[in-house]
């Protein structure tokens, strides 16, 4: 049976432990892997993850060219399904976005903390336009990053006002959005009040660890089965632990088919896997 974690990250060797190690001091969190591709793959073999999407964050617009490079390394193998990224402050984000998709990537990445960009900014919003027209699906980073906690950048809040922009008095036919941490990282009730039902996935990476399974429930029942997404945040959670999270809860085995992999198919247009 496949099973898709939609929310992985990984780094280039010469940087990926340093990198786990810097991140892993400012979170107080724990990592279960090194960060590296290797990791990623022995864990997804451990846990029986037929398949993941590796997620990449630009920090800086100059990052664009040896970003896309290694994701398309990584997108070369075939239980890969790699996204690319982009700055909020790229000179040239058509043309970028663009290449991304004509790379054979999958979507992008965006991440309003580290990027120090609110996510309904203009620059934002223009980004999202383009992938809209480009058909190519968008994961956002939305509410608080344990990292970095003091401003919240993508609140549900700013999320409704972005979504105003981007589609107007229209709704699309499909989500192509998807808000990682459950809709927004320990914002739930206004989860619950404002976002479920909107046009949008929401991933479960890295909440499992703390989230009563009633709430997440809750979630999931307002917002519609066939809207979220099994994800961990790889390596910033034991992906054993979310997958029996997952097998524990009250949902029939469709409804869990849904959440493991055939909604990521649904938005990733992918054939039978």
């Amino acid at each position: 049976m496949p099973m898709i974690d939609f929310h992985t990250h990984v780094f280039p060797e010469a940087i990926a432990e340093k990198t786990i190690a810097i991140l892993a001091e400012k979170s107080q969190s724990h990592p279960y892997g090194n960060g590296t591709f290797t990791s990623l793959l022995s864990s997804m073999q451990t846990n029986g993850i037929t398949h993941s999407v590796t997620l990449p964050v630009v920090t800086n617009p100059k990052q664009f060219d040896s970003i896309l490079k290694y994701a398309v390394i990584c997108n070369q193998n075939a239980n890969i399904f790699a996204f690319g990224g982009i700055h909020p402050d790229d000179p040239t984000p058509e043309e970028h976005l663009l290449q991304i998709q004509q790379s054979g990537l999958y979507g992008i990445k965006l991440h309003p903390d580290y990027q120090q960009t609110f996510i309904d900014d203009p620059k934002y919003i223009r980004i999202l336009q383009q992938c809209v027209k480009l058909n190519l699906p968008v994961v956002i980073h939305s509410g608080v990053d344990d990292g970095f906690p003091e401003t919240v950048h993508c609140t549900p809040k700013r999320i409704l006002h972005m979504l105003e922009q981007i589609y107007g008095d229209t709704r699309p036919k499909k989500p192509l959005i998807v808000l990682a941490h459950g809709g927004a990282n320990r914002m739930y009730e206004q989860v619950l009040s404002l976002l479920c039902g909107q046009p949008v996935y929401f991933d479960i990476s890295f909440i499992l660890s703390y989230i009563a399974p009633d709430l997440l429930m809750q979630i999931i029942r307002k917002h519609g089965v066939e809207n979220i997404l099994f994800a961990t945040d790889f390596p910033w959670s034991d992906p054993a632990a979310d997958i029996a999270f997952v097998n524990r809860l009250p949902l029939t085995q469709a409804e869990k088919d849904c959440i493991f992999w055939k909604n990521a198919q649904t938005l990733l247009h992918l054939p039978q896997i």
